[in-house]
C-alpha cells in the first residue's frame, strides 16, 4: 500500500458553491446563536444585572456576526464586478474586525494599493488557514512579495504550541482532494484562487512558527 494519498474527486460547481455557503454559515451560526440567546433572556423580563449581561451579549455578538458577513463577502464572496481591483487598506479593515478577537492580532506589513480582486480574496483565504496553525492564539505577520499588482504575500504565524493542521498542507498543494465538508473546502478553495492568480500557495513550519506562502 502506497504512503501516499492520490487527490480525491474535484466537486462540481454546485457542490463547491454549496460546501461555500456552509463554511460561511458555520462561521455565523455562533453570534447570531448569542443574539438570540440575549433575545430570551429580555423576553423573561430578567433583573437588572442579568438585562445588562443580554444586551451587552446582543451588541458583542452583532458586532462579531457584523465583521464576520463583511470579512466573508470579501473572502468568498463576489465582491465587485469580475475584473475589478479592492483596496488592500478595506481588506486589511475586514481581516482585523473577523481575526482580531483579543486572542489573535495582526501585523499588516503591505502597502495601500489597489490589487486585483483575486488577490486579495487569495490573501483573506491565507490569513483563515494561518489562524487555522495557531488555535491558542497568537500574531499573524502578512509581508508583502514583490511589488505592484503582482503582489505576492507571507503569511508568519507564531503563538503558542503553533502547528500544522491536518491535511490542510495537501488540500492546498493538489496532493489530496477535498472532502465533502465545509472545513476542507477553505484550504481546496484557496488552492483554486492560487491558481487563478497563476501561484502556488505552500504551507510549512519554519522553526517555532507556520508560514503560508504564496509565491
Amino acid at each position: 500500500m502506497s504512503g501516499t494519498s492520490s487527490p480525491g474527486p474535484v466537486p462540481d460547481t454546485l457542490e463547491l458553491a454549496a460546501l461555500l455557503c456552509s463554511r460561511v454559515c458555520h462561521d455565523l451560526i455562533s453570534p447570531v446563536g448569542a443574539i438570540v440567546n440575549g433575545l430570551e433572556v429580555l423576553d423573561d423580563n430578567p433583573k437588572p444585572e442579568d438585562r445588562d449581561f443580554a444586551l451587552e451579549l446582543i451588541r458583542k455578538s452583532a458586532k462579531t456576526a457584523s465583521a464576520r458577513l463583511q470579512f466573508c463577502r470579501l473572502a468568498f464572496g463576489a465582491a465587485g464586478s469580475s475584473g475589478a481591483q479592492i483596496d488592500l487598506g478595506d481588506a486589511q479593515a475586514m481581516a482585523r474586525g473577523h481575526i482580531e478577537d483579543g486572542k489573535c492580532t495582526i501585523t499588516w506589513n503591505l502597502p495601500r494599493l489597489l490589487l486585483p480582486k483575486n488577490r486579495v480574496k487569495l490573501l483573506l483565504n491565507m490569513l483563515v488557514i494561518a489562524q487555522h496553525t495557531i488555535p491558542r492564539g497568537g500574531t499573524l505577520t502578512i509581508d508583502p512579495i514583490g511589488e505592484g499588482e503582482t503582489m505576492s504575500f507571507r503569511v508568519t504565524a507564531s503563538g503558542l504550541n503553533a502547528r500544522l493542521p491536518q491535511n490542510i498542507a495537501e488540500l492546498l498543494s493538489g496532493e489530496r482532494g477535498p472532502a465533502a465538508d465545509a472545513h476542507a473546502i477553505q484550504p481546496y478553495y484557496t488552492r483554486l484562487l492560487a491558481q487563478a492568480c497563476r501561484l502556488t500557495v505552500t504551507l510549512a513550519p519554519e522553526g517555532e512558527t507556520i508560514v503560508v506562502t504564496a509565491s
